[in-house]
C-alpha cells in the first residue's frame, strides 16, 4: 500500500511515517502540511491511501477530500482527528472516510486500522476480479472447450515465467497423469509414487535413475518460479501474477525474504527453500477445477 500523509502537525506526520515504515505496513510516498499543498502531489502520485487530518488551516480535511474527488482521485481516505463531535464524524463518513485514527496517535491503533483497510482493499479487488470473470465467462467458454490438460498447465507455467524451463514437460505429464488417473481416495499421492509412475509411464530403463532426474528437474524449475515471483513482487506486489501465485504455490515467508534480497542485490539461490509437493498439489487442484468446467 502506498500512503500520502496530510497533517499540519509535523510530529504526527513523523510518527505515522515511522510506524508505517518500521512495521512494514507499506510505503510513504509523500506528505504535506496542509490540504492546499497536498492537492497537486496527490493527483500526480496517486497513492492508494491518503491519511488526512480533519482540522487544518486554509483547507481542512473534508474540503481537501472534496477537491481531490472532484478532480478524479479514486484512492481511499483515512481521517486523523481528535474530534468526537458526532455530526462532524457523520459528515466525514458521507464523504467517503472508511476509518478514523485518533489523536494522540497510538501505534497499535494505526497498525490495526491500516491492516484492516488493506485487507478490505484486497477483498474488493478479489470481488471485482470474480465479477469480471463471470461477465466474460460466456465469451471465454467456446475457446476453453478446445483446451486440454497440458494446455491448462502451460497457461499456469507461462504466468510463472517457467514455460521454457527444463522441468516444464515433467510438470505437464505429472498433472495429466493425476487428472486422468483413478484417485478415488482423493488423497494426493506421495512424491516418490508420482516420480515412479512417471518413470514407468516413460518406459525408463533405469527407474530409480529417472526418478532422481525428474526430482532434480522439478526442483530447478520450481526454484526458477519462486525467483521469478520474488522479482515481480519486488517491482509490483499488486500484480495479478504475484497476488495469485506467490501465496498459493510457495511458502510466502520465503518469497518475502527473497523479495528483500532482490531489492538489496544480495540474491543467493543456494539458500532458497522450496516445497515441491505444495507446488504440485496447487497446480493439480487449479488445473483440475478448470478442466472440470470445460
Amino acid at each position: 500500500m502506498r500512503y500520502y500523509i496530510v497533517d499540519d502537525d509535523p510530529a504526527s506526520r513523523m510518527m505515522l511515517r515511522k510506524i508505517i515504515t518500521d512495521d512494514e505496513l507499506g510505503l510513504v510516498i509523500g506528505e504535506a502540511e496542509n490540504g492546499e499543498k497536498s492537492l497537486v502531489p496527490i493527483l500526480a502520485t496517486l497513492p492508494d491511501v491518503v491519511l488526512i487530518d480533519f482540522l487544518m488551516p486554509d483547507l481542512d480535511g473534508i474540503e481537501t477530500i472534496e477537491k481531490l474527488k472532484n478532480r478524479g482521485f479514486e484512492g481511499q481516505f483515512i481521517m486523523i482527528s481528535q474530534i468526537v463531535n458526532k455530526e462532524m464524524v457523520g459528515e466525514a463518513y458521507k464523504k467517503g472516510i472508511e476509518f478514523f485514527i485518533h489523536k494522540p496517535i497510538n501505534r497499535v491503533e494505526v497498525q490495526s486500522i491500516l491492516q484492516k483497510n488493506a485487507e478490505q482493499k484486497r477483498l474488493r479487488n478479489s470481488l471485482l476480479t470474480i465479477k469480471e470473470s463471470l461477465a466474460s465467462f460466456n465469451t471465454i467458454m467456446p475457446a476453453l472447450k478446445k483446451v486440454n490438460v497440458g494446455e491448462l498447465v502451460s497457461i499456469k507455467l507461462g504466468d510463472m515465467g517457467i514455460m521454457s524451463e527444463v522441468g516444464s514437460n515433467d510438470l505437464k505429464e505429472i498433472i495429466e497423469m493425476l487428472v486422468h488417473g483413478n484417485n478415488e481416495s482423493n488423497v494426493f499421492p506421495a512424491l516418490i509414487d508420482i516420480y515412479e509412475s512417471l518413470a514407468r509411464r516413460r518406459n525408463a530403463e533405469d527407474i530409480k535413475k529417472e526418478m532422481k532426474a525428474i526430482e532434480q528437474r522439478l526442483r530447478r524449475t520450481i526454484l526458477a518460479a519462486i525467483q521469478h515471483m520474488a522479482t515481480i513482487g519486488s517491482i509490483d506486489y499488486t500484480s495479478r501474477e504475484f497476488e495469485h501465485y506467490a501465496p498459493r504455490y510457495f511458502e510466502f515467508q520465503e518469497v518475502r525474504r527473497l523479495m528483500i534480497e532482490v531489492g538489496e542485490n544480495r540474491f543467493n539461490s543456494s539458500k532458497i527453500k522450496i516445497n515441491i509437493k505444495k507446488f504440485l498439489q496447487m497446480l493439480y487442484v487449479e488445473v483440475l477445477e478448470s478442466y472440470k468446467q470445460i
